[in-house]
């Protein structure tokens, strides 16, 4: 956290809402979940995100094997969202979006795979709300230190390549804040948290949080009104929904 921030005990129902400003410039909830392939009570994991009322979400451990399409189709329509991009196909990452959103083109990114290692991937797309052009990338690093900080750099060259001026990373870096593949992400992009902290900062494990591994993290020119864990869910859902909490953040995205 920045010195002398402290995390703001709005109310999740006092944060502001999903709106076009009259510039064109859009305020814009984006969620980012971890929900371990849809293995724990789905209905909770559903409630949850539709608490947040999030415009558009960041999952990783998307299902990735049988009838994941399927899988991913249930968790959209109980969501009350669209599946936009990702599951299988990026290994999976996975990015849902709200009706506000106006699809430019999406793509489905697989890393460098380690041997012996997991295969990760990005799911990433250009997307338009309001007056507001903005791209996305959803992303799931390793849990090998080195493979993780090369991981980040890719996920930095894939934010280049959008050629959006503004966008949005989220995801489990599974790594906290000062660690190296943290930083490297920290250093050109804005983490939320230290921005504008508000309600909780761990993000797992669920049922006892004592780390932040989960992060939305945005570049230079977004203004992040609060980012953080909500803290007014119901308990029994965020412990039964994954082993992640999610991270809710609203930023205002300028026209484009």
């Amino acid at each position: 956290m920045a010195t002398g921030a402290h995390p703001s005990t709005t109310p999740l129902s006092e944060l502001p809402d999903s709106r076009t400003e009259p510039d064109g410039s859009a305020v814009v909830r984006v969620l980012s979940y971890n929900v371990r392939s849809m293995r724990d009570d789905e209905d909770a994991l559903a409630r949850v995100i539709r608490a947040c009322a999030p415009d558009l979400v960041f999952v990783q451990e998307a299902p990735r094997f049988f009838r994941w399409r399927k899988h991913a189709a249930r968790l959209a329509a109980k969501s009350e969202l669209l599946h936009l991009s990702g599951g299988a196909t990026a290994a999976g990452p996975l990015l849902l979006c709200s009706l506000r959103a106006t699809v430019e083109r999406t793509e489905d990114v697989l890393l460098p795979l380690a041997p012996g290692r997991h295969r990760r991937g990005l799911a990433t797309a250009v997307v338009r709300i309001g007056g507001a052009r903005l791209g996305l990338v959803s992303c799931h690093l390793s849990l090998d230190a080195g493979e993780r900080y090369a991981q980040a750099g890719l996920v930095l060259d894939r934010v280049a390549a959008l050629g959006t001026p503004h966008a949005i990373v989220a995801g489990d870096l599974n790594e906290g804040p000062g660690g190296r593949s943290f930083t490297r992400l920290a250093t050109e992009l804005r983490d939320g948290w230290t921005a504008r902290p508000w309600g909780a900062e761990h993000t797992f494990p669920s049922a006892a949080p004592d780390r932040r591994i989960d992060a939305v993290l945005t570049t230079p020119g977004i203004d992040v009104l609060a980012c953080g864990v909500p803290t007014d869910l119901d308990p029994d859902d965020l412990r039964t929904a994954t082993d992640h909490l999610p991270v809710l953040a609203v930023v205002r995205v300028p026209a484009s």
